[in-house]
C-alpha cells in the first residue's frame, strides 16, 4: 500500500492510494463494518503502532472500496483537491546515515570508506510535507540538497541481527536531508546545520514493505530546477540495510514510527565545480522508484538577524 496523510477541514486524516484516487482509510473502514463510529487509527503514527493487525484492516478497507465503487465515492478523493502532509508530520526519532554511497565518499576530497556506518540525528521538528517551502536563511548558509531513501521502523527494535533486522521495517520513504553547509563545515556543528526548520521535507506517502522486496535495488534522483543533479541506484551503498540497522540498533532502541535514512548518493551541491547552492525560487523534485515523488519549492528567509553571523 502507499499510505498517505493528508489534510481534510483543517484536520489530519490517512489515506491509502487506490486506482489512482485517495481513499480516507477510517470511513472506509467504518464503511466496511458497517459503524459510523468506527476507527481504524486516528493518525500514520497509531496506524503503525497497530502493527499487522491494523494494516490487515486497512488493507481491508481498501478490498472494501475496490469492491463497492458506489459507497466509495463518498470517502474517496482526488488528489489533485487534497493537501498532502508529510506521511509522518511528527515522527519520532530520526537518524540519517552519512557516507553511505561510495560515489558520495569518492567526491568529497580527503573522504575514505568507514569501518562501520555512521548515522547524526536530525529533529521531527524540521519534517514538512510536500509542496511546502524550504526556507532559505540566505546565500552565506550555502542551503544543500541531498536525495535519501528513508525507512520507517514499524516495531520496537533492539540490538538487532541482520536477519532480523528486515522485519523491523514498517516502509519506506523519500526524506530531503537539507544541510545549511556553511554551519555544518566551520565548526564541524553537523547537528546545528542539519536541523534547520523545513530541512527534512518528507514524503509524498509511505510505501508498506510488502510492495519494495529489495531495498537495494532502488534508483534515487534529484533535479533542480529541472537539471538532474542526483543519480544513482542502491547498489552503490557502502553498508547494506541490514548491516545499518543492526548497528543502529546496537545501542539505540528503535520505536514504530522512528525514522532511518541510508545516506545519498554523488552529485551534492557542495562538492561541485562550481558549487551549487539552493536559492529563492529554486524548485527541487527529488523520486525514489516505487515510491513517487517529493517536490517542495525553496524560499528566501524573511526574517532578519539581529544579530548577523560572523565571516
Amino acid at each position: 500500500m502507499k499510505l498517505y496523510t493528508y489534510e481534510s477541514k483543517k484536520q489530519q486524516r490517512i489515506g491509502a492510494a487506490l486506482d489512482g484516487r485517495l481513499v480516507d482509510l477510517n470511513a472506509a473502514h467504518a464503511a466496511r463494518l458497517g459503524r459510523k463510529s468506527a476507527v481504524l487509527a486516528p493518525t500514520m503514527l497509531d496506524l503503525i503502532r497497530g502493527g499487522a493487525k491494523a494494516l490487515k484492516a486497512a488493507r481491508q478497507a481498501l478490498v472494501f472500496a475496490r469492491k463497492n465503487p458506489n459507497a466509495a465515492k463518498a470517502f474517496t478523493r482526488d488528489f489533485a483537491k487534497v493537501k498532502l502532509l508529510a506521511p509522518l508530520p511528527r515522527p519520532g526519532k530520526i537518524f540519517c546515515a552519512g557516507l553511505n554511497y561510495n560515489s558520495h565518499i569518492e567526491e568529497e576530497p580527503g573522504c575514505k570508506m568507514l569501518a562501520d556506518p555512521r548515522f547524526f540525528v536530525k529533529v521531527s521538528s524540521a519534517v514538512v510535507g510536500p509542496g511546502a517551502p524550504i526556507v532559505s536563511p540566505g546565500e552565506k548558509f550555502q542551503v544543500d540538497y541531498e536525495v535519501e531513501l528513508a525507512v520507517v521502523i514499524g516495531r520496537i527494535a533492539r540490538r538487532l541481527t541482520q536477519p532480523q533486522a528486515m522485519g523491523a521495517i514498517f516502509g519506506y520513504t523519500i526524506l530531503h536531508d537539507v544541510s545549511a553547509r556553511w554551519v555544518q563545515f566551520k565548526d564541524k556543528n553537523e547537528d546545528m546545520g542539519k536541523n534547520f526548520d523545513t530541512f527534512a521535507p518528507m514524503g509524498p506517502c509511505i510505501v508498506t514493505a510488502d510492495e519494495i522486496p529489495d531495498p537495494s535495488k532502488l534508483r534515487l534522483s534529484l533535479k533542480l530546477n529541472g537539471k538532474v543533479m542526483q543519480d544513482r541506484t542502491n547498489e552503490d551503498w557502502c553498508f547494506p540495510l541490514p548491516r545499518m540497522l543492526e548497528w543502529l540498533s546496537m545501542g539505540t532502541t528503535l520505536e514504530p514510527g522512528d525514522v532511518m535514512t541510508t545516506g545519498t548518493p554523488a552529485g551534492v551541491g557542495f562538492f561541485r565545480h562550481p558549487q551549487v547552492f539552493l536559492k529563492h525560487a529554486d524548485r527541487c523534485e527529488l523520486e525514489i522508484s516505487g515510491i513517487g515523488k517529493l517536490v517542495n519549492p525553496v524560499v528566501e528567509d524573511r526574517y532578519k538577524f539581529v544579530t548577523r553571523p560572523n565571516s
